[in-house]
């Protein structure tokens, strides 16, 4: 029986803020990522840093309840999710003491989001 929870960690960050950081800014960020895969290991299942929201496109139900495609995030605001990381923990306090060495949860650069995925057995 497997008694591992898995959690999605959103890193969530003001772009114009990250586009403007120095090379010494961003390698403490790095910095912060290594130390977190070092922490998480195998325990790490999924990861990723995300494109500017420039990018991305969102789908809505249209008029006729067919999708409509727009550019941009869903929502416009100040902070974006920049990226994520799906990990097995045993419970949500040990996802968190992860989460929290991450230097977006420490920097001022934005927020961290750990939320358990619905597992469907």
């Amino acid at each position: 029986m497997n008694t591992m929870t898995q959690y999605l960690i959103l890193i969530n960050g003001d772009e114009a803020r990250w586009a403007a950081q120095s090379a010494e800014q961003r390698r403490k960020i790095d910095d912060g990522h290594r130390g977190f895969w070092e922490r998480a290991g195998a325990s790490v299942i999924a990861s990723g840093e995300l494109e500017p929201s420039t990018q991305a496109v969102t789908l809505r139900t249209g008029a006729d309840g067919a999708p409509v495609q727009t550019d941009g995030p869903f929502a416009e605001a100040k902070e974006v999710i920049g990226g994520f990381y799906v990990i097995e923990a045993p419970d949500r306090d040990h996802a968190v003491a992860l989460a929290a060495g991450l230097a977006e949860a420490r920097q001022g650069h934005g927020g961290v989001e750990v939320r358990p995925l619905v597992d469907h057995g």
